[in-house]
């Protein structure tokens, strides 16, 4: 976090002193704008519908374990013991199977949420810097990684810094 507001200054500073007033900065929330924009209302409801679906689902499976399980306390007294091993791992099958069907439905959740966060961000990202580029920002920031969303190209510094790195790495060899 230091690293970051110590970049910031710096950048503030040759900003400033290469555009004086003319300087222009704004921040978007992008955790908000997913969660509020129309594209991440349809995407929480779509998320919404799955796991609804898929506790259905679930639930069924947890039934089919409680019946069986019942079934079985119920007859344990007059089943031989080679009978009441069977079904006691008939039982845990049951429980392992409705174990990793919950895992499977879990990460295929967040798959999908995953999957339809990053298409939604990335278009917002897209939208922010022809924003920033149109409404003639210098800087904006995301608000919640405190990270630059987009800037100026005058103020990409990346190659004048490759090039010191080489010159610094290959003067030590």
């Amino acid at each position: 976090m230091k690293k970051i507001i110590l970049v910031t200054l710096i950048l503030f500073s040759w900003v400033l002193s290469a555009q004086g007033a003319d300087l222009k900065i704004g921040y978007v929330d992008l955790n908000k704008a997913l969660n509020e924009s129309d594209s991440g209302k349809k995407a929480k409801k779509v998320l919404e519908d799955m796991v609804n679906n898929k506790q259905s689902v679930i639930l069924k499976k947890e039934e089919e374990i409680k019946a069986f399980k019942d079934e079985l306390d119920k007859q344990s007294s007059v089943l031989t013991p080679e009978a009441m091993k069977d079904k006691q791992d008939h039982l845990n099958k049951l429980i392992r199977e409705g174990q990793r069907m919950v895992n499977d439905f879990q990460e295929e959740v967040r798959k999908k949420d995953s999957e339809l966060t990053q298409e939604i961000q990335k278009d917002l990202i897209d939208i922010v810097n022809k924003f920033g580029k149109d409404e003639g920002y210098t800087i904006i920031f995301e608000r919640g990684a405190s990270g630059m969303i987009y800037s100026q190209k005058e103020l990409d510094l990346t190659d004048k810094v490759i090039k010191k790195y080489n010159e610094i790495t290959n003067a030590k060899k």
